[in-house]
């Protein structure tokens, strides 16, 4: 597999670039990994989450579950999924959510990790995106073409599947690994032929760097997230019984959030520094079509797909169980992974 480096540019457009994406793998802020950015609830136990700008901590303050809390959580925030399990895996952090992506890899390294909880969210915004002058009509065209993608994240394996289906390998193209500041950057001065990404960058490229979009993940990538766990917390009784209330909690959120898509919007659009359109866009397009499902068999045999396919183009050294590494404790009377996302209608 081919991949070269640009080195990071200014950003020459007015655009806010937020940590609020679920997967790539840059560092986290801080000493140590993680950021913290306060304590909620109340009594003797503490819950040490991880999150990301724009995350859970936003979704679930927006929508009120946390003003009840019988323990405390303490917020730690990460760049991104991969630094995130990482402080899982050191004990730093007893849970966190990342997207489908971070847990093959985290996996793979043999971290100590388990799923616990998944959600499941429509695709449209895990793009390939082009420049709208650009000559790319399809997937198949990108053979020979210079694509930027972040290393670790869900929009790699994305434009795996999307390469795949396109009768092409990853060494069919060459690879830039840029995260998005500097993705968007090598785009918009056409130093990249396309760029594999994922919401709310999508969202934002499409308002603000003159892009369009060659192919999405629909029908491609799983559109699953989750809940990943330190299995030191759910071996504490008292810890997994709070690992439990912050699921339904986070259930109940999301259920918030699909039913006041303007609300939530502006209220991450805060948190991020993204713009209003962009913001609510990106809730429409992916962000708040979640729906809480069961980590049952289909969604480990769909990651174990991811996992398969890594290992075939040497990303992971060698393929392994997935299923090792999820705990379906929670699962009670959650709806099965393949549940279809909500939809606002007509994607955007």
């Amino acid at each position: 597999m081919r991949a070269r480096h640009i080195a990071p540019a200014a950003l020459l457009l007015p655009l806010t670039l937020p940590l609020a994406a679920c997967d790539g793998s840059s560092g986290a802020k801080g000493a140590g990994g993680g950021t913290g950015s306060g304590t909620d609830g109340k009594g003797s136990l503490t819950l040490n989450v991880g999150d990301q700008k724009g995350g859970s901590e936003a979704l679930l303050r927006a929508a009120g579950e946390l003003d009840d809390l019988p323990y405390k959580i303490k917020w730690s925030t990460f760049t991104s999924g991969p630094p995130l399990l990482e402080a899982i895996n050191a004990g730093a952090v007893d849970v966190g959510g990342v997207g489908n992506t971070p847990p093959v890899f985290a996996a793979a390294a043999k971290s100590k990790i388990k799923v616990i909880a998944g959600t499941h969210s429509r695709s449209d915004g895990e793009t390939i995106l082009v420049k709208k002058g650009s000559p790319l009509k399809r997937p198949a065209q990108l053979k020979g073409k210079s694509i930027a993608v972040a290393q670790g994240s869900s929009a790699q394996y994305q434009l795996i599947a999307s390469l795949k289906k396109a009768g092409l390998t990853p060494k069919d193209v060459t690879l830039n690994y840029l995260q998005p500041a500097d993705a968007l950057a090598a785009f918009t001065r056409g130093k990249v032929d396309a760029w594999a990404v994922w919401d709310p960058y999508s969202s934002q490229a499409l308002d603000q760097a003159d892009a369009r979009v060659l192919t999405t993940g629909q029908g491609v990538v799983n559109g699953l997230s989750f809940q990943v766990a330190a299995p030191a917390a759910l071996h504490d009784k008292k810890k997994s019984a709070a690992l439990k209330d912050y699921t339904d909690r986070l259930r109940r959120a999301q259920n918030w959030a699909f039913k006041h898509p303007g609300v939530w919007a502006k209220a991450w659009a805060k948190e991020t520094g993204l713009p209003d359109k962009v913001a609510l866009d990106a809730v429409k397009r992916t962000r708040g079509t979640a729906v809480a499902v069961a980590v049952d068999k289909a969604a480990i045999a769909s990651e174990q797909q991811i996992v398969d396919s890594f290992a075939a183009v040497k990303l992971i050294p060698r393929s392994f169980d997935f299923g090792k590494f999820v705990d379906p404790r929670f699962n009670g009377d959650l709806p099965p992974s393949v549940t279809a996302p909500r939809t606002y209608g007509k994607a955007h």
